[in-house]
C-alpha cells in the first residue's frame, strides 16, 4: 500500500491539536499537518466553517493559506485532522466519501472519560486503513 504507515509527531503536536479542538467545542474542529515522510512538523489549525458538532468543512481561504505555509516551509501536507465530539473513533460515511487525499493520515479525535483519544487512519477508496499514531521525543 502506498502512502502513510504511520504518523509520528511530538508531544507539543498532540497538544497543539487538543487546545485547538477543545477551543471550538461543541463543534467539530479541523487542521492540516506538515511535515516529511512521515514526521509532522508543523500543525495547522483551520477553522471549521460549518461551526457544526456533526461535520466539518475548512475555510478554503484558511485551508490555501495553510497549504502556501507549508510549501514555504518546504514541507507537504502529510495529514489531516479533525474531531468527533460525540464519537465515534473511526471514520464516519462521510469522513470516507471525502476523503481526497488518499496518501496521506487522517487523525479523528474523540472523547472519552480521561480527556480525548486520538486514532490515525489511511482513507482511500471508501475503506479506513488505521495506521500506528507514534508520540516522538521533541
Amino acid at each position: 500500500m502506498e502512502g502513510m504507515q504511520s504518523i509520528q509527531l511530538s508531544r507539543e503536536h498532540w497538544d497543539s491539536m487538543r487546545v485547538h479542538i477543545e477551543a471550538c467545542l461543541p463543534n467539530e474542529a479541523c487542521g492540516i499537518l506538515g511535515g516529511i515522510g512521515e514526521e509532522v512538523h508543523v500543525v495547522i489549525p483551520i477553522t471549521n466553517e460549518l461551526q457544526s458538532p456533526h461535520r466539518f468543512r475548512m475555510d478554503p481561504e484558511e485551508q490555501l493559506a495553510a497549504m502556501q505555509r507549508i510549501e514555504s516551509l518546504r514541507l507537504e501536507m502529510i495529514g489531516i485532522f479533525h474531531s468527533h465530539v460525540h464519537g465515534p473513533d473511526d471514520p464516519s460515511q462521510t469522513d470516507l466519501d471525502e476523503a481526497y487525499y488518499p496518501r496521506i493520515a487522517y487523525l479523528i479525535w474523540s472523547p472519552v472519560e480521561t480527556g480525548w483519544k486520538c486514532r490515525s487512519f489511511r482513507l482511500m477508496d471508501g475503506a479506513a486503513f488505521e495506521i500506528p499514531l507514534l508520540i516522538i521525543p521533541s
